[in-house]
Parts: C-alpha cells; sequence; structure tokens
C-alpha cells in the first residue's frame, strides 16, 4: 500500500478484533459476530457495533428507538448472554507465554473445520504468531451517538421513495421485516466490553491505547484505512483485521462517508488517519447501503470522538469511579491538521442537480452553465435546482437547453442557470490526457447486475468544443452531434468486442 500507510496499517491491525455473541449452552447456533475496536489491551476495554446484541434485548430492540434513550445498561440483555473477543497477538506479546498456555489447555480457535470444509482434527499451525483463542467479555452498556442519529433520520429518513436501504443483506436475499427492522434500529447504535482476563494474561498485552482524532480534524478527502473482519467471526486466519483504504468523501457533523470497501460483518471496525498515523476517526456503521435496490459504494461511519464523549458520560451515571477515566482521550491537534479545510479549489465545481424526484451530480462549466448526465435532466427545457457546494444552503433555478437522445452512448444534459454561480472556481478543460464526466454505472442486462465501480466515463475533449461554440454564441448545433456517435463509440458503450471484420454474406 505504499510506505505512507505502512505505519496507519500497523496500528489499525493491533486494533482491531472480532466480537461474538451466543446463548449459554448453544455458542454455536445462534451465534452473532462483528468486528471491533481495541481501546487498551491492558484495560480490556473494546468498542463495538450494536446490532449483534438485538436479539438479547429483554425490551426488544424497540428500546434503542425510545425517546430521549442515549444508552442502555448491561443488564439490559438477557442473563445467558455470552460473549467472546478476539485479537491478534501485539508486536510486544511473546509467541508462548500465557497464549500458548491458554491453547494448550485445548481451547480451539474461532476457525472451525466447518470454515475449511475438512474433517474435525487439530487446527493447522499458524505461520508468524498464532492467533490467541478468544477472550470471554462482559458488555458495560450499549450506546449510541444523539448526533448521529439525528442526523441519520434527517438525510436518509424523510422520503420513503428514495428507497434507502442500509442492511448487510441485499435487497433481494430473503430477510423477515422484523430483523432487516431491527438493523436500522440498531444504526447508529454501539457496545462498550471489557475483557476478563487475568493479570498474568493482562500483562502480556503490552499494546499501546488508541489514539481518537477529534471530530473535524481529518479533512474532506484525506485518506483512511478501514479495518475489519468480514463475516464477523467466520474464518478469523483469512479474514480478521483485513484493510481496505479510501478516503473521507463527506461529513455531516459525525456522520461520515468513505469509499473504502467494507463487507458484513466489518460493523464496528475502526477507520483509522493515515495522517496523523493511525488515529482512530470513526467506527463503521454500515458497511452497505442500496437505493433503489442497487449497491451504492460507500461505507456509513460514526466519528469516534462524540461516540466517546457519550460513552464517558453514560459510564459516569453508571458506575461513577475509575472506568470512564480509562477511555482514549481526544489527542489534541499536535499535527497540524486544520479543522476544517477547503479542499481542492476544483472541488466547488461539483454541484447537486435536482430534476423533479430525480437528483445527480454535475460540473460547473462557467457562472452560468452546468453540464450533466441526460438520466438526471432528460428533457428539454426541464426545470432544474442546482445546489452548489458553498454555501450549502444555497440553490439557483435553471433550465435544461440540450439533452442528448437515449440511443446516444453520450449521456449528457446542459443546464443554463438564472443567476451566476458566484465563488466558484471554474475548472479548466484538458486538452490532451482524456478526463471526462463519468455518465454512468455499469449494468448487465441480461442478469440485472450492477457494477458500481466500473464507470462510463465521456472524455472532456469529446465536450469542450461544443460546450465552447454555445457559451460564445448560444448554438447548440455543435452539442446535436453528440446524438450521431461513431460506431466504435458505440460498441463500447455497449461493451461489446469490435467486429475484426465484417461478416460475410451467406446468399
Amino acid at each position: 500500500m505504499g510506505r505512507q500507510w505502512g505505519p496507519a496499517m500497523r496500528i489499525a491491525e493491533q486494533a482491531g478484533c472480532v466480537v461474538s455473541a451466543s446463548r449459554a449452552g448453544q455458542p454455536e447456533a445462534g451465534s452473532w459476530s462483528c468486528s471491533g475496536v481495541i481501546l487498551s489491551r491492558s484495560q480490556g476495554l473494546v468498542l463495538c457495533h450494536g446490532g449483534i446484541f438485538t436479539p438479547f434485548l429483554r425490551a426488544g430492540s424497540g428500546a434503542l428507538t425510545a425517546a430521549e434513550v442515549a444508552f442502555l445498561p448491561g443488564d439490559s440483555c438477557d442473563d445467558d448472554l455470552r460473549l467472546h473477543v478476539q485479537w491478534s497477538p501485539t508486536a510486544a506479546s511473546p509467541a508462548g507465554g500465557a497464549e500458548r498456555g491458554r491453547a494448550e489447555r485445548g481451547r480451539p480457535g474461532l476457525c472451525t473445520p466447518q470454515c475449511a470444509g475438512l474433517e474435525p482434527g487439530p487446527p493447522a499451525r499458524h505461520r508468524g504468531r498464532p492467533l490467541q483463542p478468544p477472550y470471554p467479555a462482559e458488555l458495560l452498556l450499549l450506546l449510541s451517538c444523539p448526533a448521529f442519529r439525528a442526523h441519520f433520520a434527517r438525510l436518509f429518513g424523510r422520503e420513503p421513495a428514495e428507497q434507502w436501504r442500509f442492511a448487510s443483506a441485499a435487497p433481494d436475499d430473503e430477510v423477515s421485516e422484523d430483523e432487516e427492522e431491527d438493523q436500522l434500529r440498531a444504526l447508529g447504535w454501539f457496545a462498550l466490553l471489557r475483557v476478563k482476563h487475568d493479570s498474568e494474561e493482562a500483562a502480556d498485552e503490552r499494546g499501546t491505547a488508541v489514539a481518537v482524532a477529534p471530530l473535524g480534524a481529518v479533512p474532506k478527502g484525506a485518506p483512511l484505512l478501514a479495518c475489519g473482519s468480514p463475516f464477523g467471526s467466520f474464518c478469523p486466519d483469512i479474514f480478521l483485521n483485513t484493510l481496505s483504504r479510501g478516503v473521507l468523501s463527506n461529513a455531516a457533523g459525525p456522520l461520515l462517508l468513505t469509499d473504502a470497501r467494507c463487507l458484513p460483518g466489518t460493523e464496528g471496525g475502526g477507520v483509522f488517519a493515515v495522517r496523523p498515523a493511525g488515529a482512530l476517526v470513526a467506527l463503521v456503521a454500515a458497511p452497505l447501503c442500496w437505493k433503489a435496490r442497487e449497491w451504492v459504494g460507500l461505507t456509513l461511519l460514526c466519528a469516534a470522538a462524540p461516540l466517546l464523549r457519550a460513552a464517558g458520560a453514560a459510564l459516569g451515571r453508571l458506575c461513577p469511579g475509575t472506568l470512564a477515566a480509562l477511555l482514549p482521550p481526544e489527542v489534541g491537534a499536535p499535527w497540524g491538521l486544520p479543522l476544517r479545510d477547503p479542499g481542492p479549489p476544483w472541488a466547488a465545481a461539483a454541484v447537486l442537480v435536482e430534476c423533479g424526484t430525480v437528483w445527480g451530480s454535475g460540473v460547473v462549466m462557467a457562472p452560468r452553465l452546468v453540464v450533466t448526465c441526460r438520466h438526471v435532466a432528460p428533457r428539454e427545457m426541464a426545470r432544474v435546482l442546482v445546489r452548489p457546494t458553498t454555501p450549502k444552503s444555497a440553490k439557483i433555478w435553471g433550465h435544461v437547453v440540450f439533452a442528448t437522445q437515449e440511443t446516444s452512448p453520450y449521456d449528457i444534459a446542459v443546464v443554463s442557470l438564472e443567476e451566476e454561480l458566484e465563488g466558484v472556481h471554474m475548472p479548466v478543460p484538458t486538452e490532451h490526457f482524456h478526463e471526462g464526466i463519468v455518465a454512468s454505472n455499469t449494468r448487465d442486462n441480461n442478469t440485472g447486475a450492477t457494477y458500481p465501480h466500473l464507470n462510463f466515463s465521456i472524455p472532456i475533449t469529446v465536450l469542450q468544443p461544443a460546450l465552447q461554440r454555445y457559451s460564445q454564441t448560444g448554438d447548440v448545433g455543435g452539442l446535436r452531434d453528440l446524438d450521431h456517435a461513431a460506431e466504435p463509440v458505440r460498441v463500447v458503450w455497449r461493451l461489446q468486442r469490435p467486429l475484426v471484420e465484417a461478416p460475410r454474406s451467406k446468399l
């Protein structure tokens, strides 16, 4: 991943763990698992996702949505709840010692024979330091970040027609309404655990406590590293502390978005900054987002700093004393990171375009000219609303002056604004490198599958002459030529192989 990622990778792997919940007497049948973050190994404090606890709540998952409820004590769950935490050994931990003694006492690891599809037998020897058997743990409290829940309700809970889903299962998977409702209620809830290990084992765990980045200290666009265990406790030999990198895509208070790819089971996993190396920025709240039955390649995060502040306040009320003092504090900003970063000036050229109930992105090409996609604004003369990045409350009306035909591979619409966009840095079109405008994802019409990370883009060099002509003269004739694309372009658009030679006639 490159030299800059090395320190963050090491810290993230040492802070990652997997948490399993089951009922006493039936550890395999009816077990739930997710990822977690080790706040302090020596103190045994772990923060994980709260979704795995909904089957154990005495009052049901409805307790998570009760008014004015920001936390629940550990005894809110059934008495037969059993928790286990597994983490990898620290670099400072000896290869033998307490962990070897525990393994020799016959406690198996989590990677069961069912995982590998083999007959029961001794576990395979792990290369390097062996995985430790899971530790038992106790639930201290369930907690949420009220600001996260408020932002989530404001952004995603307004119109059911948007068809947003935040669940581990795909829209077509068979999931009961109760299970889906439980997942939605638990979104934004996390759990604070304490691992039960004896003094000898605690002495062997000499990893440092995690550093927490203040809310807003990591700017938009900054690189991030997500660490989680896909599929939870399934096959930790392969999946424990899997890494994925991305950037901080956007933020609304403590609700953060990243394009780092996360899979089911990584809920509760930590997301760390690259600079300062390994600072905990957030926890994964929902690894998969669906809109209108299509996967959105963004992961929903809850900022760690306000979550830990809420944990400290809850512990202070439940058990005044030393527990709250053991939580890692927010580190001040000695790294020179600004609390607010305007980002690159060209980023302000990206705007939100709304046409009726349809919305999408657009690019400002001139103070009164925006280019978007035809499928966002398909009808000429249609009125559209354009919202610039800054200020976010601003909005300007415009109308579509040109939209390509549906049969054209150039999925383009041009919007003329009624007012000028002020303070927006106009992008300078490239003359050689074919950077362009993302028009669509790739969709297999035979199977209905969509591939969000394979995009069809239109080079700006194709659009620039026609846009310049319209901007100077108001003539859309050059734009009309986009409806008559050459056959090679149509072949690429259809993802077909070009014919090497014309087929011979069979007559």
